[in-house]
């Protein structure tokens, strides 16, 4: 590919929070971008009224196969190629105590943060090999996949999975020139973050942090447009935390926050931002 040819980038939940920093940052950057998200009300207010040539919103669950085969296909017939693909989208999903936690519920969350990242590997390791000459993927994980006490258990072990996976597939797949990568945010102050939480939980997250100063989606989206281009060519299988040092310092996070599973009095399923209203049953005593 030249220099003058555009890149392309597939970006999962692209439509608010932390995807739509990276899809704003990626077109900043002369990227052509395809926007997946399951939200349609988001999507629509992100993309539906824009005259942007170089980004298009597309419906897409992640936990769909044909979903994100199409959003493949999609970035292909638009702008005839794929270079990168950002397997973002994430809920908060499962919460509560462990004996607590509804299979069904705890198999959701796995659907969207684990096999959706398997799903957007798959899709996008065909066409790289089709079109020849590698590509990059970049993988949303997350300081909780690092040790216990940072998220819910859900949450925590299906962006441990994410982990393992790319460095599986970072292995697996750099005889073809495909780099995988993560990047691992902390305490991120978007509309999914704060969903349940106030001022006061910002504060206490900021007082864990070695960098006293909120970590935006826009810094999660510059780390994430690194991985994503060409000139990093021998980074590969490697996690970049942007969590303002917390898992330099230690965390905790979650018992520190008030927030630790076992001491709630409530479970169900934290849909964050997806447009689906979330589930929450009061536990008896």
């Amino acid at each position: 590919m030249s220099q003058a040819t555009p890149r392309v980038a597939a970006v999962t939940g692209g439509a608010s929070g932390i995807g739509l920093g990276i899809v704003r940052r990626l077109v900043a950057d002369g990227w052509k971008v395809v926007a997946g998200d399951i939200n349609a009300v988001t999507l629509n207010e992100a993309f539906g009224d824009s005259d942007e040539e170089n980004v298009v919103g597309v419906s897409c669950d992640v936990s769909v196969e044909s979903h994100v085969a199409r959003l493949v296909e999609t970035a292909v017939e638009r702008f005839g190629r794929l270079d990168c693909m950002v397997n973002n989208a994430g809920i908060s999903g499962a919460f509560g105590p462990i004996h607590e936690l509804d299979v069904a519920h705890w198999d959701f969350t796995f659907g969207v943060l684990a096999r959706g990242v398997f799903l957007g590997t798959k899709h996008a390791t065909r066409q790289f090999l089709a079109q020849g000459g590698g590509g990059s993927i970049v993988n949303m994980c997350s300081i909780a996949a690092w040790d216990g006490g940072t998220g819910p258990q859900a949450y925590s072990a299906a962006k441990a999975a994410v982990q393992n996976l790319t460095w599986s597939t970072a292995a697996e797949l750099a005889e073809h020139r495909i780099r995988v990568n993560a990047v691992a945010p902390g305490s991120v102050i978007t509309p999914m973050w704060m969903k349940g939480r106030d001022q006061s939980d910002v504060d206490r997250a900021l007082q864990l942090q070695p960098l006293k100063e909120p970590t935006t989606s826009e810094h999660v989206a510059e780390a994430v447009a690194f991985l994503a281009a060409p000139e990093p060519a021998m980074i590969t299988g490697t996690c970049v935390a942007v969590d303002g040092g917390i898992s330099a310092a230690g965390t905790d996070l979650a018992r520190r926050l008030g927030n630790n599973p076992g001491d709630l009095k409530i479970s169900g399923l934290n849909m964050g931002t997806s447009g689906t209203k979330s589930v929450v049953n009061v536990l008896g005593d």
